[in-house]
This record gives structure tokens, C-alpha cells and sequence, in this order.
């Protein structure tokens, strides 16, 4: 994917799974790719989109509880956990 995306990250790879269907089932273009270094997480996959997708997945994983490690995104020092807006976490 390219241009500014989302890494949802996770601990667990049924969890995963069940989030892929979700969102493939909400029409966002998504991307299963192995979990990047820099993400503590259980799970060796995540899934990747775009952040003008974000509120909507967002929706759909909260809706469907789907359990997750959380949501990333790639700035100029590496990946760091993002807010409901899409800033970082921890500023």
C-alpha cells in the first residue's frame, strides 16, 4: 500500500483472521503483512490500510469486539500507537 496507512496490530492470529473478514466484509482495502519489528505484539500478522479508512475500521473492530494489540503508524523515527484521531499516542 502506499501513502499514509494504519498497522493494526494484534496478539493473537484468530484474532487477526476474524478482523480480516471484517473489514474485507466493510469494503476497506486492507493488506495482511507479517507484524513490523518495531511492534511489541504476540502475532506475527497485522493488517495494514489506509488512514483514510481509519474511523471506519475503527467502527467495524470496537462494533465486533474483535481483541487487538492496536493501532500504528509509521513516522519519521518508526512506528508509534495512535489516538482515535490518528496523532500519537504518547506526544
Amino acid at each position: 500500500m502506499s501513502g499514509d496507512t494504519v498497522v493494526l496490530a494484534f496478539d493473537s492470529t484468530q484474532q487477526a483472521l476474524r478482523a480480516e473478514m471484517l473489514l474485507e466484509y466493510a469494503d476497506i482495502e486492507i493488506d495482511t503483512r507479517p507484524t513490523p519489528k518495531e511492534i511489541t505484539a504476540g502475532c506475527a500478522l497485522s493488517i495494514e490500510f489506509s488512514l483514510a479508512d481509519y474511523q471506519t475500521a475503527r467502527e467495524v473492530i470496537e462494533g465486533q469486539q474483535v481483541v487487538i494489540r492496536g493501532y500504528f503508524r509509521r513516522f519519521d523515527d518508526g512506528y508509534d500507537e495512535i489516538d482515535e484521531t490518528g496523532e500519537r499516542r504518547y506526544a
